[in-house]
C-alpha cells in the first residue's frame, strides 16, 4: 500500500512539473509574440520616417533648383509678376469695397440693423447718493446688485460724505456753485452748473459719458449725512413758525427741489427716493443711540425717513416711488452686528438685504404692463 501511495505521489508531482513547464513555455511564447509585435511596429515607424525624410529632401532639392532657375530668368519676369500681383490686389480690394458697400446699404435699409443696435439691457438706472452707494461699487455693491437683478445699465454717481442739502455757507447760486450735494449733482446733470467741481470723482466721468435722456429710473439715496450734519428736516417748526433759512438748506427742501428738477428735465424717467436705513451710532466705542432714539435737535433718523416719504408722496403722480429702507430694508437691532460694519455702513449681508425690496419695487413698476 505504501509503495502504491508513493507511486501516486510521484505521478502527481510529475504532472505538476509538466504543467509548470508547459505554462512557462506558454508565457515565453506570449512574451515573444508581444515583443515581436513591438519590433514590427517600431520597424514600420522607422520606414515611415525614412520615407518622410526622403520626400522632404526631394522637396528641398526641387525648391533649390527652382530658385536657381528663377535667378537665371530674364529681368522683366519680376516686373510681370509684380504687375500680376497688383492686379490681384486691386481686384480683391474692389471686391471687398463692393461687399462693404452692400453691407452698408443693407444696414441703411434695416437689414441686420436690429442685431447691431439691439440693447442688451431692459432699462437704465442712475444712482445719486452718499457713501452707502459709493463705498462698494463692484460685485456686491448696492447699485451693481440692483442693476444685475433688473438687467439694467447702471451709472452710479454717488459720492461719499455728501448730503442732499446745501450746508453751511453754500449758496444756491449757479455762477458761484461749489457744493457736491444732491442739488449740485442734479444741476450738473441738467447743465446748470460747471461740472468741473466733480473732477476726480466717478460722478465727473459719468457726467461726460452718460446719456441721461435714456434714463428709466433715478434712484436717490440720502439722509444719514444730513442727520449727522444736523441739517434741519424742513423750514417749518412744530409750532408752525418758519426757520430763517432757504429750503435748499433743509433735507425736505433739497429732496423736493431735486425731484422737481429731474421730473422737469426728464419727464419720461421715474424717480425712487430711498429713506435712510436703520443705523446705530457710537461715540468712540460708546453706544449713544440708534435711528429710533438719537436726536441731535432736528429730529431722529426715523423722522428723516418719514419726511422723505412725504416728499415722495407729493410727487407720486409724476412717477416717484418711495423705499422706506429704515422699515423695509431688512436691517434692525437684532441683526445689526451682521449687517452693519460701523453701525452705519453695510456689510455684504446688509447690502443683500437692503436691495431686496428696492429690486421688487423697480421690477413691479417697470414690468407692470407685461
Amino acid at each position: 500500500m505504501e509503495q502504491r501511495g508513493n507511486r501516486r505521489r510521484r505521478n502527481y508531482n510529475g504532472r505538476i512539473a509538466l504543467y509548470s513547464v508547459m505554462i512557462g513555455f506558454c508565457i515565453l511564447a506570449l512574451i515573444e509574440i508581444i515583443y515581436g509585435q513591438k519590433r514590427l511596429k517600431l520597424e514600420k515607424e522607422r520606414l515611415a520616417l525614412e520615407e518622410t525624410n526622403y520626400q522632404t529632401l526631394q522637396a528641398l532639392e526641387q525648391s533649390q533648383e527652382d530658385a536657381k532657375a528663377q535667378s537665371n530668368a530674364p529681368e522683366n519676369t519680376g516686373a510681370e509678376d509684380d504687375k500680376a500681383f497688383m492686379n490681384t490686389v486691386e481686384k480683391t480690394t474692389q471686391g471687398e469695397a463692393s461687399q462693404t458697400a452692400e453691407a452698408a446699404q443693407g444696414t441703411e435699409t434695416g437689414e441686420g440693423a436690429a442685431e447691431a443696435q439691439e440693447d442688451p439691457y431692459d432699462m437704465q438706472i442712475v444712482f445719486l447718493g452718499d457713501s452707502i452707494l459709493d463705498n462698494v461699487r463692484e460685485y456686491d455693491g448696492i447699485a451693481t446688485l440692483i442693476g444685475d437683478a433688473c438687467n439694467a445699465k447702471v451709472y452710479n454717481m454717488s459720492m461719499g460724505g455728501t448730503t442732499a442739502a446745501l450746508v453751511g455757507s453754500e449758496q444756491y447760486d449757479f455762477s458761484k456753485w461749489e457744493s457736491r450735494c444732491l442739488l449740485g449733482v442734479v444741476n450738473a446733470i441738467l447743465g446748470n452748473i460747471d461740472g468741473s467741481i466733480f473732477e476726480g470723482y466717478r460722478a465727473g466721468e459719468i457726467l461726460k459719458e452718460c446719456d441721461f435722456s435714456k434714463t428709466d429710473y433715478f434712484v436717490i439715496e440720502y439722509g444719514i449725512n444730513d442727520f449727522l450734519a444736523q441739517v434741519p428736516q424742513s423750514i417749518y417748526l412744530e409750532n408752525g413758525e418758519v426757520r430763517n433759512i432757504d429750503e435748499a438748506h433743509t433735507y425736505v427742501g433739497a429732496l423736493d427741489t431735486a425731484v422737481t428738477l429731474l421730473h422737469s428735465g426728464f419727464p419720461d424717467a421715474k424717480i425712487m427716493l430711498i429713506a435712510p436705513h436703520f443705523c446705530q451710532f457710537y461715540n468712540g466705542e460708546t453706544f449713544v443711540g440708534d435711528g429710533y432714539t438719537l436726536d441731535y435737535g432736528y429730529g431722529k433718523l426715523i423722522d428723516y425717513a418719514r419726511v422723505c416719504g412725504y416728499v415722495a408722496e407729493q410727487h407720486k403722480e409724476e412717477g416717484t416711488i418711495f423705499y422706506n429702507a429704515i422699515e423695509e430694508g431688512g436691517i434692525n437691532v437684532y441683526n445689526a452686528d451682521q449687517c452693519l460694519e460701523d453701525g452705519i455702513h453695510l456689510t455684504s449681508l446688509g447690502r443683500q438685504k437692503y436691495v431686496e425690496y428696492a429690486i421688487r419695487l423697480i421690477k413691479a413698476d417697470f414690468y407692470r404692463e407685461e
